[in-house]
């Protein structure tokens, strides 16, 4: 399958005109690429690190020529491409290696087997809903994070202890003086930066909420709605969603997909 025809496949599922105002889905290098059969690296941040990996796996001759990534590489006001650069260096690299970079952010959170959604799979939710659908009326699948129920219910406890297992977070931060031994029968999920939804997750009747990057007043915030606040940190909970990337490629008949062993998490504690 050449990745012209892999990335159309993709759009269909996950539309970047579906991304935030703010965001940069889609290329963000293109090397001349897109008749070559695709060989694709999945990573949920393209850094160096694994930019050097698909380099290397390219040199011990597999056909790596596209880093897919959760996260986009240019953001903001790019106005200037320089060595020494970290974004300029992936550039220069990109293209020397004929390696594309290609990105799937808020359009792919927001999708079926997108990064909320696998979350909640990996928690075995029932009766899934989005938090904040995006799609009313026409897609009822789409939208952010995901709301739905355990079954049976969990202590709090049990459910710390799940998540540590399913999703191994360096660390798990939960709300401050919480009942361990409160039972559990509703809660909410949405990968990454997802404190800013507290208020909308709150009105789906959920009793926890797990996602990532969250600050001392939004644990604050929480605990006074009486809402349960976990995170597990952004690579935890966006990682699974590019480890079942791999195999959606695999279906769709791309001959060499792997998952980045080079991904860096940036959140490690003693």
């Amino acid at each position: 399958m050449i990745i012209s025809d892999v990335i159309s496949t993709f759009e269909q599922w996950a539309n970047p005109t579906w991304q935030e105002k703010w965001d940069n889905c889609g290329w963000q290098v293109e090397p001349d690429i897109l008749r070559e059969p695709a060989g694709i690296l999945v990573c949920l941040t393209p850094t160096l690190a694994v930019m050097h990996e698909a380099i290397a796996l390219k040199a011990n001759g597999l056909p790596v020529n596209l880093i897919f990534a959760h996260h986009p590489l240019i953001f903001g006001g790019l106005s200037s491409v320089m060595a020494g650069d970290s974004v300029g260096d992936m550039i220069r690299l990109a293209i020397a290696h004929d390696i594309g970079i290609y990105t799937a952010h808020t359009n792919f959170d927001q999708v079926a087997d997108g990064t909320a959604d696998v979350l909640a799979q990996q928690l075995d939710l029932q009766a899934i809903a989005p938090v904040v659908p995006t799609a009313p009326g026409q897609d009822t699948a789409r939208g952010y994070g995901r709301v739905g129920n355990l079954l049976p219910a969990q202590t709090l406890q049990q459910l710390l202890e799940k998540i540590q297992s399913v999703m191994a977070p360096p660390r798990l931060l939960y709300s401050p003086a919480a009942n361990l031994q409160q039972s559990i029968e509703r809660i909410a999920v949405l990968g990454g930066s997802g404190a800013s939804y507290i208020n909308a997750v709150k009105q789906t009747g959920a009793q926890a909420y797990l996602t990532a990057d969250c600050k001392f007043h939004q644990f604050q915030a929480s605990r006074d709605q009486d809402l349960v606040l976990i995170d597990a940190g952004h690579y935890a909970t966006e990682r699974p969603a590019c480890q079942k990337l791999v195999g959606w490629f695999q279906r769709q008949g791309v001959t060499w997909s792997q998952l980045s062993e080079q991904d860096e998490d940036f959140r490690q504690f003693f």
